[in-house]
């Protein structure tokens, strides 16, 4: 009788490791999220994720090495040389909705950490520059512009993020995402695609 061969570990099967990872960065998204920055423990976050406050070092060497991991943000905005100049902002705007609204605490952790760290608004600021300005020069009629539009930009969908998903103003949660659309693409658009004034 043959022997069965050994088994070998289903390759879809999660690893025990990135379960760990992944459990220590949701916990360190809700407590930064609710507590800030400096409030935020290493021990706390960790008795969150329950596990050992070595691990969560083990993982990522120190808070501030977990802070950037979690901060590790990709927008996943469309390919610039794909967007129409006459309805980048449309789009723009309907593409922050849906990406906020899947990714609802890490997106939050982020702004709140952004809007009370120095560390957190400059990781904020360079993740905007990095990945919006790019959309902003390929639509806008004046390259060298493109910085000014593409911080204008940030500030109306990053405005009403903090309205809608931090603070949570009722009439702004009441929206539907066509209205928002509505109202913010236009603008959106012009700060692309308008001449400058």
């Amino acid at each position: 009788m043959a022997e069965n061969p050994p088994r070998r570990p289903d390759a879809t099967a999660p690893r025990r490791s990135d379960a760990t990872r992944t459990a220590i960065l949701t916990a360190a998204r809700e407590r930064f999220a609710s507590d800030g920055y400096e409030r935020a423990t290493i021990r706390a976050i960790a008795k969150d994720a329950r596990i050992d406050p070595s691990m969560v070092m083990r993982y990522f060497g120190s808070k501030e090495g977990l802070f950037d991991a979690v901060l590790d943000v990709d927008l996943r905005l469309p390919e610039p040389a794909r967007l129409r100049r006459d309805d980048a902002g449309e789009v723009l705007v309907t593409h922050f909705l849906s990406l906020w609204e899947d990714n609802l605490e890490a997106l939050t952790a982020m702004l709140r950490v952004g809007v009370t760290n120095a560390a957190g608004a400059e990781r904020l600021q360079g993740i905007f520059r990095d990945q919006l300005l790019p959309v902003a020069r390929q639509v806008c009629p004046d390259p060298e512009q493109a910085s000014a539009r593409a911080g204008l930009i940030a500030s109306q969908v990053l405005g009403m993020a903090l309205a809608r998903y931090v603070l949570k103003f009722p009439p702004v949660v009441a929206l539907a995402r066509e209205e928002i659309v509505a109202w913010l693409g236009p603008t959106v658009q012009r700060y692309l695609a308008a001449p400058h004034p």
